[in-house]
């Protein structure tokens, strides 16, 4: 503890300047004694050099070093990445971000939840959209004492709820539209979406989206830029909002191929990568929501400690159609043929596949985690291998790679291995895993763990004094107005030019 000196009273001090009064001539008498003199002599001229180097010769301000830094985090045992490590600090918009959020009518996200038991035609979304998109908390994960539970049973298709709920607390929000280079239009998209997959009518299927473009038609702010500096954030895959008029119909609407959405930048946990030039993947939220840097901290910790007896693990079902069929049959084979595998076959309703512990202790104990195409492209097992630390092993280049370039390392092979699902290294994973050395793993593994925080949503109650790291709305939002400016300046450009 700090302790500080006693004032004196108000009396003491009246006592002692009167004292002084008394007493000042004799204090001056000094001066007639030669050695006394001498001293105060020195005395004034060492306190006049010492002033003459204080403002002749001012002292400069040097930035903090690196090794700082490297203390700091040797603490925590965090390795020092200043694009993937826990930071010190809050996010610093400093002018480049300043975000506004459109107060939409309710029936565009909020007013959605009121029937949220018809929110999928598959289950009841209830559970799922309580604590702001979070779902149900989970106490059976072992991150040890806490002042808060940052486990919860969340859904794979929620991120537009999370992401909405962050941003209304984010330090970059800005409620004067006029001080915005972000407008956020925060529609539930993919909840909405979901609950129209059976609707046979187009014309109602697509109603809510048309009515969304129609109301931000009517802003002034859409005007500015002509929907340029908007954004959408959509919990599902763009295949889901771009319906085509050739192929099957499996529910998507039209919402992505209107043309003012295509003006707008789209964040999606699936871009299209071939059409999407708009679209920029986002992360799918895994079971993990710190509210501090202690508890991500606490977990990488955790995770760098991890036992993990097991060179590969595979968790997921079999699929229906050739393509997709294939892979998964292949890796299932593979693995139920080793012993250095790990398989959690979720076929038959498996109740481990639905227990988010189950699967994060299979991955947990995993070196690599392979990952299949599922439905679609991509999965949410990725973020829950790379939140496991097991390097994720993928088969097709849209599984991450054309997907998220906002939050994943340039140079795939520092974070993962890559095998083509019609090449001969997938007929022998285990053979070419066994080919990287145990040096090349350890730090492909501590690449991985170092990217945990910003491919987690962090609790969107979480303070920024707090947090201490960029959470994936922190780096979506900083790379979306990079992205903008960069699009309006070229507008400027062209326009200048022709």
């Amino acid at each position: 503890m700090l302790l500080s000196k006693k004032q004196p009273s108000a009396a003491t001090q009246w006592i002692e300047k009167v004292k002084y009064q008394k007493n000042r001539e004799p204090y001056f008498k000094f001066l007639v004694n030669p050695h006394l003199r001498y001293t105060a002599f020195l005395f004034v001229f060492l306190s006049l050099w010492f002033l003459l180097q204080v403002f002749l010769f001012p002292q400069t301000k040097t930035r903090p070093t690196t090794a700082v830094a490297a203390v700091s985090t040797k603490t925590y045992e965090v390795h020092e990445n200043p694009k993937t490590t826990t930071k010190s600090s809050s996010p610093k918009c400093n002018g480049k971000v300043s975000v506004y959020v459109y107060n939409l009518p309710a029936e565009f996200n909020l007013g959605l939840l009121d029937d949220c038991s018809h929110l999928n035609v598959y289950t009841n979304m209830c559970p799922q959209v309580a604590n702001r998109g979070l779902g149900q908390p989970l106490d059976n994960m072992d991150l040890g004492s806490s002042d808060s539970n940052p486990w919860f049973a969340t859904h794979q298709f929620i991120a537009e709820m999370i992401f909405h709920a962050r941003v209304e607390n984010h330090p970059c929000r800005t409620w004067d539209p006029a001080k915005a280079n972000l407008f956020y239009v925060p529609f539930y998209g993919g909840l909405h979406v979901s609950s129209k997959f059976r609707e046979q009518n187009h014309t109602i299927r697509d109603a809510l989206a048309v009515r969304l473009i129609d109301y931000l038609l009517d802003q002034p702010t859409w005007h500015k830029h002509y929907g340029k500096d908007h954004f959408i954030a959509l919990g599902r895959t763009s295949w889901d909002f771009m319906r085509t008029d050739s192929g099957p119909d499996f529910g998507a609407n039209c919402l992505l191929n209107l043309p003012s959405v295509k003006n707008m930048s789209v964040l999606t946990v699936e871009r299209n990568p071939w059409k999407g030039s708009n679209q920029h993947g986002i992360p799918y939220p895994s079971y993990f929501h710190p509210t501090t840097s202690d508890q991500m901290l606490t977990w990488q910790r955790m995770m760098r400690q991890s036992n993990r007896p097991y060179l590969f693990s595979f968790i997921g079902a079999p699929r229906k159609g050739v393509d997709k069929a294939a892979i998964r049959d292949e890796m299932i084979k593979q693995c139920t043929e080793s012993t250095r595998c790990k398989l959690l076959k979720c076929d038959g309703g498996n109740p481990k596949c639905y227990n988010p512990s189950e699967i994060l202790r299979v991955m947990r104990e995993s070196h690599f985690c392979l990952q299949a195409p599922g439905d679609s492209f991509t999965r949410r097992s990725t973020f829950d291998s790379i939140l496991s630390g097991c390097i994720p092993v993928f088969f097709s280049r849209h599984t991450a790679y054309t997907q998220y370039a906002w939050f994943l390392p340039v140079e795939e092979s520092k974070y993962s291995v890559y095998m083509d699902e019609q090449g001969d290294e997938s007929k022998s994973i285990e053979e070419e895993l066994l080919k990287i050395s145990k040096e090349e793993v350890e730090r492909m593994r501590t690449t991985v763990i170092d990217m945990i925080p910003r491919l987690t949503y962090a609790h969107p109650n979480a303070s920024n004094s707090d947090l201490g790291f960029e959470d994936v709305v922190d780096v979506a939002l900083e790379a979306l107005a990079q992205h903008v400016r960069n699009k309006i300046y070229d507008d400027l450009t062209i326009a200048e030019s022709s």
